[in-house]
């Protein structure tokens, strides 16, 4: 049996804005950067998704970024000074979901989701989210209603603390799928 053949996922980082100086060819995470760049300010996303990262080994804030030209990645928004690791994300077809828990370690209020949510305040009347578990497929999370402000991303796995994780000052409350053909 042949298995359909999914096209690479690449992005090429460059040190400088406007894809100028030193650059990096990548097709698969990166966990620490430094060794191929001292910095990075813009990007060209060839195919494919990923989500880039200000610290080494996928830590502090993150960016998500699909195909498309970024010559300037904080004249974008970007909070952080520079892209230090990347994550890819992989293709997936199927199935979402996720429980959310308004407590660490799924206590409280427990919701399911299985398509996007601009508000878990509107929709189910919960205040915070502390922990998840993530079924099926990769979701973004954002700390303000209508998919704004700081996001993070997670993929199939157990959430237990997000105050664990390091992100005791974020309080998540909007879920978005990535349905991008990543």
């Amino acid at each position: 049996m042949l298995l359909p053949c999914l096209p690479l996922m690449q992005v090429i980082f460059y040190e400088e804005r406007n894809f100028q100086g030193r650059s990096y060819d990548c097709m698969s995470d990166c966990a620490d950067m430094s060794s191929y760049l001292s910095r990075c300010y813009s990007c060209r996303v060839e195919s494919g998704c990923f989500v880039v990262y200000e610290r080494t080994n996928y830590m502090g804030n993150q960016w998500f970024i699909r195909r498309g030209e970024y010559p300037d990645m904080q004249r974008m928004g970007m909070v952080f000074d520079s892209i230090r690791s990347c994550r890819m994300i992989p293709h997936y077809r199927g199935h979402y979901r996720m429980k959310i828990y308004e407590r660490e370690n799924f206590g409280g209020q427990m919701n399911e989701l299985m398509e996007d949510c601009e508000s878990i305040v509107d929709r189910y009347r919960m205040s915070d989210c502390q922990s998840c578990n993530v079924s099926d497929g990769h979701w973004l999370m954002y700390e303000q209603p209508h998919y704004r402000g700081r996001m993070c991303y997670f993929r199939p796995g157990e959430y237990r603390s997000f105050r664990e994780m390091g992100y005791s000052n974020m309080r998540f409350m909007s879920m978005r799928r990535i349905m991008d053909i990543c």
